[in-house]
């Protein structure tokens, strides 16, 4: 390539490294464990509970937990559990 650009052996999406699937939907399972709904406006409702439950830095730290999580993967060589 012309650009100078170094392509790197690594998918471009790993749900290891995605902030939804590695700290939000952890920490959904968690609170819905062994939880069934009857029908969808419960859900939804159970759901808009969860997420006006939340603090106000859950999102944010998240965010900021990826570099240790790229960290790891890095030093893993791409394991990432």
């Amino acid at each position: 390539m012309g650009y100078g650009w170094n392509i790197l052996p690594h998918p471009p999406y790993s749900p290891d490294l995605a902030p939804s699937d590695y700290w939000l939907f952890g920490d959904m399972t968690r609170a819905f464990e062994g939880r069934s709904f009857n029908s969808r406006g419960a859900a939804e409702a159970a759901l808009k509970q969860y997420f006006a439950s939340r603090p106000a830095g859950f999102y944010r730290n998240g965010i900021h937990k990826l570099r240790e999580r790229w960290r790891h993967v890095v030093d893993n060589d791409g394991q990432y559990n």
